[in-house]
C-alpha cells in the first residue's frame, strides 16, 4: 500500500478510526497531526471497544509504530490514561509510540480559559468539547507555548507555567468575568510526577517518518475533526482550531508532500455534526431522530447527541476540492438499512439560483436552500456483505449516485457495519 493521508470529509465524526484501523493492516507506521483530545476515534475490536482521544487508532496492531507529530496541541494527562487502559487490556506500547518533543502542550489553565470563554454571557458560542485545544492552539500562534520539549529543562518548564499562569489568570479573571480555580504548585507537582513517564515516549517524530519513508515504510496520516472544520477553510467561525484538510499532515508531521501518494476522504453516508454553525441538510425532527438512534449519533468526546441530516454532496465536493481526494471510504452504510426512502442533496439554492460549490463565506450558507433528489432504500441488513456485488442493488445503486455527485473520485471501500470484517473493498490504492 501508499503512503496515505487519511481526513474526514464532512463535519468530522465519519468514522475515520475504523477506516484507519482497517487501512492499519497494510501499513507500518501512523500519524496523527493535528487536533488535540477533542476528537474522538472509536475502535472495536474483537468485542471490545477503545475510544482515543490522544493515541493514533493503528495502536491496536502490536506491529505497527505509531507516532503523535508536532501539529497534536498534546493532553499529557489523556496520553497516559490511553496508555494505562491498553496496557491493562493487554495491547502493549513500548516501543512503538513516540510523541513529537515540538508538540505543544495542552495544560490545565487552558481547559479553565476555554470553559470561561465558552460559558461567556455575549458573542458568538462555537459549542467547543471545553478541552483547551483552542487556547493551546493560540498560545503556539501567540509563541507563548510550552511544548513537550520543554520536559527535558524543569527549571525553564517551571518558569514558563509561572508566566503563563499569571496570564490566563488575568484573561479569566478580567476579560471572562470568572475565577481561576487553581495554582501554579498543584500543576507543577503533577507534571513533575508525570514527566518521566513523558519523556520516555518523546524523540524527533518528524526525523522518525522521513527515515521510515526512505526505507520503504508505508505511512498512513490519520487526520481528525473534518473537513468542514478546518480554521481556514470550514464553516468559520464554528470551526476546530486547526488545518484539518490533506495538506495539514505535510507540516502538522513534518514531511514533504512528495512523500504522499494518495489522500482518503472518509464520508459517512448521510451527515452529522456537533457543536452549533449552519447545516444545510439537517433534519431537526423525527427523520433526524431515527438517524441519530439509528446511527448511536453521540459524541465519542463529550456525550452530546449529534445534528443528523441527509447526506450533502456540496460539503464532500469541497473536501475533494480542498484535498485533492484520490479515494472516498464511505461508512455507516448499513444505518440507512430500515429506510424506504433516502434523501441525497444534489446542489444548493440560493434565491432560486442554483449553486453546485460550497459557498466560501458563512453569510452566504446561511441563506442556502438544499435541493434533494429521493433514492429507494434497500431494506435489507447488509452486515454480512463482504464483496461490492453482495449489497442489494438499490444499495449499489446509492453508492454509485454517491459517487457520481462527488466528482466520481473512485470509493476505496464500503463500511456496512462496526466490526473490521464489515469492510467491503472497492477500489484499493
Amino acid at each position: 500500500m501508499a503512503n496515505l493521508i487519511v481526513i474526514g470529509a464532512q463535519w468530522g465524526d465519519e468514522g475515520k478510526a475504523k477506516t484507519i484501523d482497517y487501512l492499519t493492516e497494510r501499513s507500518d507506521v501512523v500519524i496523527r497531526f493535528q487536533g488535540g483530545a477533542n476528537a474522538g476515534h472509536t475502535v472495536i475490536v474483537d468485542s471490545q471497544k477503545f475510544v482515543f482521544h490522544m493515541v493514533p487508532s493503528g495502536i491496536m496492531y502490536p506491529d505497527k509504530s505509531c507516532i503523535i507529530g508536532n501539529g497534536v496541541v498534546f493532553d499529557a494527562e489523556q496520553f497516559l490514561r490511553e496508555v494505562d487502559e491498553l496496557t491493562e487490556k493487554g495491547f502493549s506500547v513500548e516501543g512503538r509510540l513516540f510523541v513529537s518533543d515540538q508538540a505543544h502542550m495542552v495544560l490545565p489553565y487552558h481547559k479553565a480559559l476555554d470553559q470561561a470563554a465558552e460559558s461567556r454571557k455575549s458573542g458568538v458560542t462555537i459549542g467547543t468539547t471545553g478541552r483547551g485545544i483552542g487556547p493551546a492552539y493560540a498560545d503556539k500562534a501567540a509563541r507563548t507555548g510550552i511544548r513537550v520539549g520543554d520536559l527535558r529543562d524543569w527549571d525553564a518548564f517551571e518558569a514558563k507555567i509561572a508566566a503563563a499562569y499569571s496570564q490566563k489568570k488575568d484573561t479569566i479573571e478580567k476579560v471572562y468575568g470568572g475565577t481561576l480555580k487553581m495554582e501554579p504548585a498543584p500543576i507543577l507537582e503533577q507534571y513533575k510526577t508525570i514527566k518521566d513517564r513523558i519523556l520516555a515516549f518523546v524523540t524527533d517524530t518528524s526525523h522518525f517518518a522521513f527515515e521510515a519513508s526512505r526505507a520503504g515504510k508505508r505511512l498512513l496520516f490519520e487526520g481528525a475533526q473534518g473537513t468542514l472544520l478546518d480554521i481556514d477553510h470550514g464553516t468559520y467561525p464554528f470551526v476546530t482550531s486547526s488545518n484539518t484538510i490533506a495538506g495539514a499532515a505535510c507540516t502538522g508531521a513534518g514531511i514533504g508532500p512528495c512523500a504522499i501518494d494518495h489522500a482518503v476522504g472518509i464520508v459517512k453516508t448521510y451527515t452529522t455534526r456537533v457543536g452549533n454553525g449552519p447545516f444545510p441538510t439537517e433534519q431537526d425532527n423525527a427523520m433526524g431522530e431515527r438517524l441519530r438512534k439509528e446511527g448511536g449519533e453521540f459524541g465519542a468526546t463529550t456525550g452530546r447527541p449529534r445534528r443528523c441530516g441527509w447526506f450533502d454532496s456540496v460539503i464532500v465536493r469541497k473536501a475533494v476540492q480542498t484535498s485533492g481526494l484520490t479515494r472516498l471510504a464511505l461508512t455507516k452504510l448499513d444505518v440507512l438499512n430500515t429506510f424506504e426512502e433516502i434523501k441525497v442533496c444534489t446542489h444548493y439554492e440560493i434565491d432560486g439560483k442554483r449553486i453546485d460549490q460550497f459557498p466560501s463565506h458563512i453569510s452566504l450558507l446561511e441563506k442556502v436552500v438544499p435541493v434533494y433528489e429521493s433514492l429507494p432504500g434497500w431494506e435489507r441488513d447488509l452486515s454480512g456483505c463482504r464483496t461490492i456485488d453482495d449489497l442489494p442493488e438499490n444499495a449499489r445503486k446509492y453508492v454509485r449516485r454517491l459517487q457520481e455527485l462527488c466528482y466520481n473520485v473512485p470509493i476505496l471501500l464500503v463500511s456496512v457495519g462496526p466490526e473490521r470484517r464489515q469492510t467491503i473493498e472497492v477500489d484499493p490504492v
